[in-house]
């Protein structure tokens, strides 16, 4: 990819931090450490991946995208914000009474928004459906969901990958965020899900590890996705919890917890930082 696009993206994903920060920030509540994790995918499939118009939420034709952890919403809602679904002001009014921001997905709320998502395997479970029926009424989008490794501890998510395979649904591209903490701690001392790229092989996924923060590698996973046929994809993105956050990164205690005003006002520094240090590489 062009180091020109790459900057881009690396922009747009500092923004989608930034927007899910403030999110929850102005929330008081909220799980920022996921949001984080998952932003470079999003960033990628927002505005580079997915054919989607915001103008046009609900078109016929668009790809499908399902946020599996549904906590992690504040990263979704920034997203969407970015790509022009709603004014970028309203992140503010996340989990507020009334908003149609509330602190999981709704798809009869917010525009953009595919499917309502928040048990944990219940979103997998849905593209699974959206996937098949594309296929049966000859349909060609394709359908994107993002699942936590923390989320493949739940039986739901081995009875939807055993579908999806069976159907042999390779219209599916199923992100999972590895970053290797959950809730309670961390996932190899909670319910290890380990080895879980050999997991999705036995259930006949097409597996591709990749680092979920580099552009390069997100590029070739998903033409990669996009070639393979006869069988769903699964793509291991091995990522940092509250990546781009110092104090955030690789820290368990950030799952669910919003930041304080001096936090914050860390946190926005730190991202802030990364468009700084883009600009000083054009110079």
């Amino acid at each position: 990819m062009e180091q020109a696009r790459i900057k881009e993206l690396k922009r747009i994903s500092a923004n989608i931090k930034l927007g899910a920060l403030e999110a929850v920030f102005s929330a008081s509540s909220g799980h920022p450490g996921g949001s984080l994790s998952i932003s470079d995918i999003l960033s990628y499939l927002y505005f580079e991946e997915m054919n989607i118009d915001p103008r046009d939420p609900k078109k016929a034709d668009r790809d499908r995208f399902v946020l599996s952890k549904g906590h992690t919403a504040p990263a979704l809602y920034a997203a969407l914000a970015e790509r022009g679904y709603f004014p970028r002001e309203d992140l503010k009014t996340f989990r507020h009474i009334d908003s149609y921001l509330q602190g999981h997905p709704d798809m009869k709320g917010t525009p953009g928004v595919d499917m309502t998502t928040g048990s944990l395997g219940l979103g997998f479970s849905a593209a699974c459906g959206m996937a098949l029926s594309a296929k049966i009424s000859g349909e060609s989008y394709r359908v994107y969901s993002v699942l936590g490794d923390g989320e493949s501890e739940e039986g739901q998510v081995w009875e939807a990958a055993m579908f999806a395979a069976h159907k042999k649904l390779d219209n599916l591209c199923i992100f999972l965020d590895y970053n290797g903490l959950q809730i309670d701690g961390n996932i190899a001392d909670v319910n290890s899900p380990y080895p879980i790229d050999k997991k999705f092989e036995a259930f006949n996924f097409h597996v591709i590890n990749i680092d979920a923060h580099d552009f390069d590698q997100i590029r070739a996973a998903f033409k990669e996705a996009r070639e393979t046929k006869g069988m769903p994809t699964a793509i291991i993105a091995h990522s940092v919890k509250g990546k781009g956050v110092s104090f955030m990164e690789n820290n368990v205690s950030w799952h669910g917890t919003a930041p304080n005003d001096e936090q914050y006002a860390v946190a926005m520094a730190d991202l802030e930082k990364i468009d700084e240090e883009l600009a000083k590489e054009e110079a």
